[in-house]
């Protein structure tokens, strides 16, 4: 008997283990992929927010379902409040010209269907919100199931410039934010990121605009380790900032030319073109160290490095892309900066190379043999750099001949051919200026 009874105690602690663990399970499953869209608009003393978040990115609550797992709707309604200041305000900050503001104010809530368009438009989802809460007998999985609020923020005036700082990442693996921010003028501006961008500033004003741009250009440079390979091609055969000049300007002009075309829009669309930019920014570490292996002469590098530069522009382009939204109405300033970052830390890259490879071919090796050993080494890389993104270039289609694409590649070969004859021209003109024995040093 008392055997019989301590099985059945194992048996329903057993049980009680099971249904522990997939109650939680249940509650601390994080979702791989959430979607968070926004509506922001300043309306006298009131900032509006209105926001609809997956129901199932709110974990640790204890969302009760009936039958197959249909939503509790009635008993949900307790959980809103909690579940708003856990995952929702509590994952943000604002600011109004710099000032934090409090907590907002819940003035409306509501549990919608995933077919529900309402966040379409402003508008629309302030009246989804406001209007009648979906059935209490209405079928819907919890985990399909999506939170709406409207949040009010008390502020001093609607013509303040506000700043957020969405801190969404914790509701799933790949968090992505959908923001609209709507000026009092009736004006519009959308934001998309993912995880956690920092401050969003929604109307920047032009000097935090260039601020912002010119750190992102700053650290772009150093993260790019592609650009600094060829930036230690440039330096290894020359190694004295006067003989650079030349070469790193024509460099700067270059790519700042592809830059603002790219970023006005007169980029191919295609999906083959970023890979094939990749392809031929390796190609051209490879080239320039191949001309430093070699011993070619140097006369006419900033020439070359005129026309890497314009490929260079383009893989520069593809980090400003998803980040010209944080310009505000400051394009023109935003793209200025951006170069002017990207230079700050072209001067600091070649400031530290400048001596780190005269020291090196002072006293640890020959500066042939050096130029040869560093030069070997940067083009194997950039080597298995561009077999690997030929391969990935070779996944995409090429775009079908027609009479637009036609038109278009005759564009880009005049603007090629125009670019070209100014290069010609620039190297006569600095052939006959240049005095006699002011050349170029050869490898030294």
């Amino acid at each position: 008997m008392v055997r019989k009874q301590r099985l059945n105690i194992s048996v329903l602690l057993a049980a009680g283990m099971v249904f522990a663990a997939s109650m939680a399970a249940h509650a601390h499953e994080i979702p791989d992929d959430v979607t968070v869209r926004m509506f922001i608009k300043p309306e006298g003393e009131r900032l509006h927010v209105l926001i609809r978040t997956p129901l199932e990115a709110m974990r640790d609550l204890n969302w009760l379902t009936v039958g197959p797992g249909y939503l509790d709707l009635k008993s949900a309604e307790s959980l809103i409040e909690d579940a708003a200041s856990l995952w929702i305000s509590g994952s943000m900050d604002f600011w109004e010209e710099g000032v934090r503001l409090g907590a907002p104010r819940i003035a409306a809530t509501r549990f919608s269907l995933p077919t529900d368009q309402s966040f379409s438009s402003y508008s629309d989802a302030l009246a989804g919100l406001r209007g009648p809460p979906l059935s209490e007998t209405t079928q819907l999985f919890w985990q399909q199931a999506l939170l709406d609020l409207h949040l009010e923020y008390p502020v001093e005036s609607d013509r303040s410039r506000f700043s957020i700082r969405p801190a969404f990442a914790r509701l799933g693996l790949r968090v992505t934010t959908v923001l609209f921010y709507i000026a009092p003028e009736g004006s519009d501006r959308a934001f998309e990121f993912s995880g956690d961008p920092g401050v969003v500033r929604l109307d920047p004003r032009w000097s935090q605009a260039a601020l912002h741009f010119v750190e992102l250009g700053f650290f772009h440079i150093l993260d790019g380790f592609d650009h600094l390979l060829f930036l230690l091609c440039l330096v290894i055969p020359l190694r004295r900032f006067r003989a650079l000049v030349l070469v790193i300007t024509s460099f700067t002009v270059a790519h700042s030319i592809t830059l603002l075309g790219a970023a006005f829009g007169f980029v191919p669309r295609g999906l083959w073109f970023p890979p094939l930019i990749e392809m031929l920014i390796a190609i051209s570490i490879v080239y320039m160290a191949i001309e430093n292996i070699i011993g070619r002469s140097l006369e006419h590098r900033w020439a070359i490095a005129f026309g890497f530069g314009l490929v260079h522009g383009f893989g520069f382009s593809f980090a400003l892309q998803e980040t010209l939204q944080f310009a505000g109405g400051h394009l023109l300033t935003s793209l200025f900066s951006f170069n002017v970052g990207v230079e700050l830390g072209q001067l600091l890259v070649i400031a530290v190379l400048i001596p780190a490879v005269g020291l090196l071919f002072r006293f640890v090796v020959e500066a042939r043999m050096g130029t040869i050993i560093l030069s070997v080494l940067v083009g194997h890389t950039a080597w298995h750099w561009m077999l690997d993104r030929g391969a990935l270039l070779s996944r995409y289609s090429w775009p079908e001949l027609t009479l637009s694409t036609l038109a278009s590649g005759t564009r880009w070969l005049m603007a090629g051919v125009i670019l070209a004859g100014l290069v010609w021209l620039a190297s006569l003109w600095l052939g006959r200026d240049r005095p006699a024995g002011d050349e170029f040093p050869v490898n030294e």
